[in-house]
């Protein structure tokens, strides 16, 4: 006789006696069953039309504007996510929505010319069936969203396969967005490992964001089987300031992308390359800005960085910082919760974790290096590539530098953090796999390309 799993239990990390969501997993067996109850809806989804899914998806952008208060609530509770980045993130979900919404409008084809005769050539995009999808903790609402509302516009059903951490927030956006489809098109699978290889060895197309580890698996499974995968992973995002930069304007958006919402988010900045005679000036600046950072209850709007997710996390992030030369931070306030304060260390060895690794913690490493070229030379150093930031006064002088960047994407004068759901999201080497996701390019990406020869009947 199989013993019963069990449950699923995600913990408020500012107070971890607080048990959020209690909820049995689904099981691998489970997880596969959703993905074919997704592929028999997933017909009459598509034959639906355009009208009809344009309309369900701006209903549910309204549903999650009017549900927003509580959203962000809970988001605060089960993920420890910071009161105002949670707001922020909600109404970025409902935009996400709105945007997609108007997806099913767009043209899926183009008619060509024949090469020769009479007939027409036809290309035209199709969905793929059903989109599996395995989101993390972190965005648990927006994640998810990216992935699903392009995949939903594009005439797909969808199989959601959450974070444990997140389960709650899953559950309650798949009642949002179930209130509007027909049954089955959109259903979430709680649990962990054994139910995302499930989905992964079920679906049609799989989107992933998650470990390094887990997404090659992933991506793997899904070449094997010949479907189209994506994989987002991880980041050791560097951030280069030039000489001529705005220092504190430098410092203020650093400290923001090292310790907002703990440094838990893939586009966080983990290391801080000082260019010749900045180094002096930012080690101060960055350093001050860092302590500054309010650290608390992440329920207070005024609170930066809340809490790491789990007890495991704190732990992973303290051993990362152990026994370096700290400019700020390298503590544990006390209390319930698992807090660790924003930290800046120095003269880190060029073979410690901290270079090589993503802690995914408030925690970065201060670099220095002698010119631009050298900046860019260490920032390629790592097997990652998602994001880097560059802060100078002089953009003509940078450009063709920053063509030599090996990441996917590059912002200017800006946080590492905060890039915008219309346009390609993805990095290079260990940061991506796949083809890129948001914007028009998650359209192509849970669509294939069809091609077709009309021919006349008969001949003249």
């Amino acid at each position: 006789m199989t013993a019963t799993p069990p449950p699923v239990a995600a913990r408020n990390p500012a107070d971890p006696s607080d048990v959020v969501a209690q909820v049995y997993p689904a099981g691998a067996f489970g997880a596969a069953d959703a993905v074919e109850r997704a592929r028999a809806a997933q017909p009459g989804w598509l034959r639906g039309g355009a009208a009809a899914r344009s309309a369900a998806l701006a209903a549910i952008a309204a549903a999650v504007e009017g549900a927003a208060d509580e959203l962000a609530a809970l988001a605060v509770r089960e993920v420890g996510k910071p009161l105002t980045e949670a707001r922020a993130e909600v109404a970025r979900t409902a935009a996400i929505w709105r945007y997609y919404a108007q997806a099913p409008y767009e043209p899926v084809g183009a008619v060509h010319e024949a090469a020769a005769g009479a007939g027409l050539l036809l290309t035209r995009r199709r969905p793929h069936g059903v989109a599996g999808l395995i989101t993390p903790w972190n965005f648990p609402f927006a994640i998810p969203s990216w992935k699903a509302a392009p995949a939903l516009a594009a005439g797909n059903a969808v199989v959601l396969k959450p974070a444990p951490e997140a389960t709650a927030c899953a559950l309650r956006l798949a009642e949002i967005v179930q209130q509007v489809l027909p049954e089955r098109v959109f259903t979430v699978v709680p649990g962990g490992a054994a139910e995302g290889a499930a989905v992964a060895s079920a679906a049609d197309a799989v989107s992933f964001t998650g470990s390094t580890g887990a997404g090659q698996a992933v991506a793997r499974a899904a070449t094997a089987r010949g479907i189209p995968a994506q994989a987002e992973m991880g980041g050791l995002n560097a951030a280069i300031v030039l000489p001529d930069a705005d220092i504190a304007r430098a410092a203020t958006h650093l400290a923001a992308a090292i310790a907002g919402y703990a440094g838990q988010k893939c586009t966080a900045t983990s290391r801080v390359i000082a260019v010749g005679g900045a180094a002096g000036p930012l080690r101060e600046a960055l350093a001050e800005a860092l302590r500054s950072i309010p650290v608390g209850d992440p329920a207070d709007p005024a609170t930066v960085c809340g809490p790491l997710i789990s007890e495991r996390a704190r732990e992973q992030v303290g051993d990362a910082w152990a026994g370096l030369s700290l400019l700020a931070g390298g503590t544990v306030p006390e209390g319930p919760g698992w807090y660790a304060a924003p930290t800046l260390a120095e003269k880190v060895p060029a073979d410690h974790r901290l270079l090589r690794e993503e802690v995914f913690g408030p925690v970065a490493a201060l670099l220095t290096a002698a010119d631009l070229a050298d900046a860019v030379r260490i920032t390629n150093s790592v097997p990652y590539g998602l994001v880097t930031s560059v802060h100078t006064a002089d953009l003509d002088a940078t450009l063709g530098a920053l063509d030599e960047l090996d990441t996917g994407m590059i912002r200017i004068n800006a946080p590492s953090t905060g890039v915008d759901f219309h346009l390609p999201f993805g990095g290079t080497k260990d940061s991506s796999h796949g083809p890129r996701e948001q914007g028009r390019a998650a359209l192509e990406f849970y669509t294939s390309s069809r091609t077709y020869t009309l021919s006349p009947g008969k001949t003249m």
